[in-house]
């Protein structure tokens, strides 16, 4: 019994801390856009109504894929994605079956389709620049630091999971690459 109420402390832990963390992706994704463009919708430059109906789609799609992102490092991996408290288990579920880093690739995608939303070019530039120190800090300390946490089962998960462009269908990890 004491084992179990240890658990669902951690999992509690998790899911709170995971919540806090939130705030970070989601001022990035929503509030940097606010604050560049006062979310003033300005005629688009090109595309039209096709543009912002695509634009929509991909605010949409990024809030989806941050959520789901949120849930899996709080259920799956009974931690957060903040470095300070992270994952006890490797995150391999949801959205992390099509692609490594479904939250960066869901901001990128929330900013660019404000852009598209709003007729706001300015936000493919914001999108772009900050895609630079996103990199930086995947190659550098995340994927080096999930290497030495994680071992050979991060090495089977990178080797079948693209890092950002997202797999046509989910990896099975029972089920090995050809």
């Amino acid at each position: 019994m004491e084992a179990s109420a240890d658990s669902k402390n951690e999992e509690r832990r998790a899911v709170i801390g995971t919540a806090a963390f939130a705030v970070v992706p989601a001022s990035v994704a929503f509030l940097v856009p606010r604050l560049l463009t006062r979310w003033t919708v300005r005629r688009p430059v090109t595309g039209g109504l096709p543009a912002q109906c695509a634009g929509a789609v991909l605010v949409g799609s990024g809030a989806a894929v941050l959520a789901n992102s949120f849930v899996h490092f709080a259920v799956e991996g009974v931690g957060t994605p903040a470095p300070v408290a992270p994952p006890k288990h490797l995150v391999v579920g949801g959205v992390y079956r099509f692609v490594r880093n479904p939250m960066y690739v869901a901001i990128a995608a929330a900013v660019t389709g404000q852009g598209l939303l709003l007729g706001q070019p300015k936000l493919f530039l914001a999108a772009a620049l900050g895609a630079i120190p996103v990199t930086a800090f995947v190659r550098l300390y995340e994927e080096p630091t999930l290497a030495r946490t994680f071992g050979a089962e991060y090495e089977v998960y990178r080797q079948n999971v693209p890092r950002w462009l997202p797999r046509l269908t989910p990896w099975r990890p029972d089920v090995t690459a050809p």
